[in-house]
């Protein structure tokens, strides 16, 4: 069963959890380039949660450090893999 939530922006969602992120506001945050604009809204921002803003910074990690965080799955790996090697960067070992 869905709940309605009002987010303190005004914007009215319907949510069935009890995650507080507006949907709404998501999309107006979503970057409109860079690596972060091609990830889903919890992958990125369990990317901007562990500061992670730059494909530099990203490099610092591994493919199993990203995959632990809280948000990103399986699907975002070679999204980023890719945009690392458009760089010339690629994943700790």
């Amino acid at each position: 069963m869905s709940n309605k939530k009002v987010c303190e922006n005004g914007h009215t969602y319907y949510k069935s959890s009890d995650c507080p992120t507006c949907p709404t506001c998501e999309q107006e945050r979503k970057p409109k380039s860079g690596f972060l604009s091609i990830l889903s809204a919890p992958a990125r921002r369990a990317m901007e949660n562990n500061g992670i803003t730059t494909l530099e910074v990203l490099s610092t990690y591994s493919e199993k450090e990203v995959l632990a965080f809280h948000g990103v799955g399986p699907s975002s790996i070679p999204k980023l893999r890719s945009a690392l090697a458009e760089e010339g960067l690629s994943f700790r070992d």
